[in-house]
């Protein structure tokens, strides 16, 4: 036995490395979930001896091929597994799938042991984790509250720590809230990242495969193994991925202004967000308020709009010929459908790109949202007494993320003062997926003290940085080029990644050039000069042509040397500029000078946020 074993990814292949085999590992899940004796966590639990079958037949090494080598997960009961029965937590609509979704496809590829298969609420309609005719799953943490949903048994299954992660699907919130209710980490990919052939649809142009996991970069982990194109399926993109890079030392962040907050008198929840957002500043985000409204009207469409209608066509043929089969409240959900027209479709469909238009200029210069996971948290009682409302409330900071085509990471922050878990969610352009992962990590590993429901500590932070490689070139940012400022998106959207903060030779001067907005430095290699900090970043050398033709004069791209010893291509500017700049040699640097003058026209602030 391997009572006291931490199953998070990185721990176990250090147990396999020291000569544990899958099959015990297997044996030590089957003895937890027999401990844990929870009846609402699984709907199909395989059978022990044919897992250890699959186990055995693994080998007694990792290849390199298989990544997730004797790594055991579980599914939510609306993912297809061969020979296992889907259910969607509906007896009547059960059905034995003759192959496996793709996703369960590429994660036995990887080496991964299915355990079985969870509840959640039915036909993947809800947030709180109890709609379901068998019994509900109960919250890992405080049994009190409701699991959340409508991944209810992948969430707590991973925060018991029964299996290293699962898998669930999101197309409201359903793979973030059961997350930020039971203390674990919830990947919500970029639409169409992670097929979803082989998933009972809810709202099939919205679905996501989501991944529960103990820590950000088990979900990272997996999610690398899941995310692969699928020609089959109508519904798949080709997920670019960006090489491995350090966590760029500042970045931009967007969060619901206070006027636009909502957490409907839960003050513990809103002392939380205060706390995780002077986290985030610690690690080098500037905070920008921005009003949410916007978002709260996207998100309201989701249920109380006509894409209501794609979860009733899912069951049209249920509601019709076997109505009691279909839960009351997800009857009473999907049945809305039938006051929706064509026109009301069409009609929304417009409104909702008027708003998305509204919210992309207010995100233009940020790189990623922050919210609350959830506004306020929900009894069992609360939720049995008034389960549309209660619903809808948890939905508040997630519905709107995939009508607008966004991605999202949920993470564990310290308990709150009740003792209930703490989170945030970052949301962040499709596409971004990785970058949020890595933020994710550093703030969990910032906060969080155990993992999930256990006393199990945070492993140790593994090193993915990547050097330079042939085909980058190394470009010196001096200015608003850099981490968290107005054009660092330049240099990013042509694939640009951070690699270190440096400091110049001796022999430069800093000048605050007389310039159209936004403000800009001009750095001048001169005998009588100081040591200037800048940021190092890689750019295929393929986009710097297309890079160079974005600077305006004076500024030009030429060699600086750095005091290390190094050379690399850098932002340097015509001499004459200089003539009626000002000299700010002595500040260090362009982001030092930028805190001096936010200092001095707030002299209260204590962290930087200057937005130039």
């Amino acid at each position: 036995m391997l009572p006291d074993l931490p199953f998070d990814i990185s721990t176990l292949r250090a147990t396999y490395r020291a000569g544990a085999s899958p099959a015990d590992i297997v044996h030590e899940v089957y003895r937890r979930i027999n401990v844990l004796d929870d009846p609402g966590i699984f709907l199909l639990l395989r059978d022990e001896n044919d897992v250890v079958e699959e186990a055995q037949a693994l080998g007694i090494k990792p290849p390199s091929n298989k990544p997730l080598w004797g790594i055991p997960f579980v599914i939510k009961d609306n993912i297809d597994s061969v020979g296992l029965t889907t259910t969607a937590a509906c007896p009547a609509f059960a059905y034995t799938p003759a192959d496996d979704a793709f996703v369960i496809s590429r994660l036995r590829m990887a080496g991964a042991l299915l355990i079985g298969k969870t509840n959640l609420d039915q036909f993947a309609t809800g947030l709180v984790g109890t709609r379901t005719p068998f019994p509900a799953p109960k919250n890992a943490i405080d049994p009190l509250i409701v699991p959340g949903g409508s991944s209810s048994g992948s969430a707590v299954a991973v925060a018991q720590g029964l299996v290293s992660f699962s898998l669930g699907t999101d197309t409201a919130g359903s793979g973030r809230v059961p997350a930020a209710l039971n203390g674990i980490v919830g990947l919500k990919p970029s639409l169409g990242a992670v097929s979803t052939q082989g998933v009972v649809p809810a709202c099939r142009t919205l679905d996501c495969v989501s991944v529960f996991a103990l820590t950000a970069d088990d979900a990272l982990a997996v999610f690398k193994e899941v995310a692969s194109f699928n020609s089959v399926d109508p519904y798949s993109k080709l997920f670019t991925w960006p090489r491995p890079r350090p966590r760029a030392p500042h970045f931009r962040v967007g969060v619901p202004s206070v006027a636009s907050r909502k957490f409907f008198g839960d003050e513990f929840q809103a002392e939380s967000f205060e706390s995780n957002m002077k986290t985030l500043q610690s690690l080098g985000a500037m905070i920008t308020e921005i009003d949410f409204q916007p978002f709260y009207a996207v998100a309201e469409m989701l249920y109380d709009g006509p894409w209501v209608a794609e979860r009733y066509s899912v069951i049209e043929d249920l509601l019709k010929n076997l109505p009691d089969s279909v839960h009351p409240v997800t009857r009473r959900v999907t049945e809305a459908a039938k006051r929706f027209s064509a026109a009301d479709t069409f009609r929304s469909i417009y409104a909702l790109r008027e708003l998305n238009n509204v919210i992309k200029s207010a995100m233009a210069s940020l790189d990623m949202l922050c919210v609350p996971s959830v506004p306020k948290f929900f009894t069992l009682r609360e939720v049995s007494a008034d389960p549309i409302g209660s619903n809808a409330q948890l939905g508040t900071y997630t519905n709107f993320v995939n009508l607008l085509d966004m991605c999202a990471i949920t993470v564990p922050t310290a308990a709150r003062k009740d003792g209930r878990p703490g989170s945030v969610t970052l949301i962040g352009p499709a596409g971004t997926d990785c970058d949020l992962a890595g933020t994710a990590a550093a703030i969990q590993e910032r906060t969080a003290s155990t993992l999930g429901a256990t006393n199990w500590p945070l492993p140790p932070k593994q090193n993915t940085e990547t050097p330079l490689q042939p085909d980058e070139t190394a470009i010196v940012a001096v200015g608003a080029h850099m981490s968290g400022m107005s054009l660092n998106k330049e240099l990013t959207s042509l694939g640009g990644r951070f690699l270190r903060v440096a400091k110049t030779t001796p022999e430069y001067r800093l000048y605050k050039l007389i310039h159209p907005l936004p403000m800009r430095p001009g750095l001048l290699r001169h005998r009588n000069g100081a040591q200037i900090e800048v940021e190092i970043w890689a750019l295929p050398t393929k986009s710097v042509g297309t890079f160079l033709s974005g600077i305006p004069s004076p500024l030009g791209l030429g060699t600086v040397e750095l005091n290390d010893g190094a050379k690399a291509t850098g932002f340097l500017c015509e001499q004459i500029a200089t003539e009626q700049a000002e000299d700010i040699t002595q500040s260090g640097g362009w982001r030092a000078h930028l805190q001096s003058l936010n200092t001095k026209t707030h002299p209260k602030k204590e962290l930087f946020n200057a937005t130039t």
